[in-house]
């Protein structure tokens, strides 16, 4: 494609364009991300192990480390058409406010009722629950994005949905909680006393504002005492991974189309999904040797988990009722301040996330939380899109990368995932605009009490 070509505002794909198949990273990694870990024998999870929690085929994918491509269903490229292939937008407006000679573009995965990326993942893993013959499937939630896309794919293929959302944002977020009760879901706060598990958590941490490890523990405990339900997860797991990956491959054919290579791809980074989705065709491209980029994963400074935590197995939950993975870790025990981004709020990372940054692939920094509210109202009134926090963490990084472009000359190209909409996140803004909004940072020695509670796991 000619690299002259004008760009227009909004790069989209023809619907004959869009993926017919999700791409696996794992298959181009030299070094695989570890097993999961039985938690009471420390061996690898075997397929039958992981059957009894997870959807038999989603276990399949879960497990594939060798098939670089995994066709899609017709079902879910049907659903995918309502609203994929979604735009690539050059942010030509901040350019011109920044005044960098920096060309930014966005991925924007807010086009949908659930305001985000997570509805990729959400109808596909609805989809093998409902092929497999399942009543329903349990999940947690953390902002309650993810909540909201698996409630809008239940709904859709008449399955029932239970879910876990964690206690502060049920509490901040009233509205999202409201959208999954109207496609049908039950929303409890977590932790609750509806479980073993969550009558334990608030006994240990009383008053507790909970985490997504704390639900997790939840949902797990919920979907393996009822018979003909399975778990399923918005984010950290392999398969999530693999079904996200539509937003890269959507990006790298939009930018290919009019021959623009990226210097910088930037996402923001809690559990892996959505970063891991925008850059695994970028990173598989780097992993083949047949191109080179600079990827930042960008996470609150309040729950740190690739700058300031430790690789190593540890629970995926507070409860410590799932598999060991081999991770960035803050440790299950670890309870993140009441930040306002709650879909990063989050003690570990995904394997294949960890693996690349671990091999040097990717790097990460980390930043306060009254710094990203400031970068997401500058975008809101430069660029006109209301973003979601999380996806504030990511524009905070490309306007300082697009700054310091401005103050070196040189023409970088930058792409961020703009992964949603903040319009049910009013209280956070709220409390930015009337100076409530305050920075928290774990202590070393908070961190270090934490990293104690790490399994002790022979490799």
């Amino acid at each position: 494609m000619a690299a002259n070509k004008e760009i227009p505002y909004k790069i989209y794909l023809e619907e004959n364009e869009m993926p017919k198949a999700w791409y696996n990273v794992r298959a181009d990694m030299k070094n695989k991300p570890a097993p999961l870990l039985n938690p009471g024998t420390h061996q690898p999870m075997t397929a039958q192990e992981l059957e009894g929690v997870f959807c038999a085929e989603l276990v399949q994918q879960e497990l594939d480390n060798t098939t670089a491509y995994i066709p899609i269903p017709q079902e879910i490229q049907n659903f995918y058409k309502m609203y994929r292939p979604s735009p690539l937008v050059r942010a030509y407006c901040l350019e011109e406010k920044l005044k960098t000679p920096a060309k930014i573009y966005y991925k924007f995965e807010g086009n949908n009722t659930s305001g985000s990326h997570k509805l990729n993942s959400a109808i596909a893993q609805a989809y093998y629950a409902k092929k497999q013959g399942l009543k329903g499937v349990t999940t947690e939630t953390g902002a309650g994005q993810w909540g909201t896309a698996l409630s809008m794919a239940c709904a859709y293929l008449d399955l029932d949905c239970q879910v876990y959302m964690v206690k502060v944002s049920y509490e901040q977020k009233p509205f999202r909680r409201e959208v999954m009760r109207t496609y049908g879901a039950s929303v409890t706060p977590s932790p609750s006393n509806t479980t073993n598990v969550g009558r334990q958590i608030l006994a240990e941490h009383p008053g507790t504002t909970g985490s997504l490890g704390c639900a997790i523990s939840e949902a797990v405990e919920a979907a393996v005492t009822q018979e003909g339900y399975r778990y399923v997860l918005g984010s950290v797991l392999n398969q999530v991974l693999l079904h996200q990956s539509v937003i890269g491959l959507e990006t790298k054919a939009a930018l290919d189309k009019y021959g623009i290579k990226p210097d910088i791809i930037i996402g923001c980074a809690g559990g892996g999904s959505n970063l891991g989705g925008l850059i695994s065709p970028f990173a598989g491209d780097m992993l083949r040797g047949e191109a080179n980029y600079r990827i930042i994963a960008v996470e609150p400074a309040s729950c740190p988990s690739l700058t300031r935590g430790k690789y190593a197995y540890d629970f995926c939950d507070t409860g410590k009722v799932c598999p060991l993975a081999k991770m960035y870790t803050l440790g299950s025990n670890f309870i993140p301040s009441a930040n306002h981004a709650g879909g990063l709020r989050y003690h570990g990372m995904s394997s294949i996330v960890s693996q690349l940054y671990h091999d040097g692939l990717i790097e990460a920094t980390s930043v306060e939380q009254t710094k990203v509210f400031e970068a997401a109202e500058y975008f809101a009134r430069v660029e006109g899109i209301l973003p979601a926090p999380e996806s504030s963490h990511a524009i905070r990084v490309a306007i300082d990368e697009a700054i310091k472009c401005r103050e070196t000359g040189e023409e970088k190209t930058i792409v961020f995932g703009l992964t949603g909409t903040g319009y049910f996140d009013m209280v956070a803004y709220e409390k930015f605009n009337n100076g409530e909004m305050g920075d928290y940072i774990p202590t070393d020695e908070e961190l270090e009490k934490s990293f104690t509670t790490l399994p002790q796991v022979e490799e």
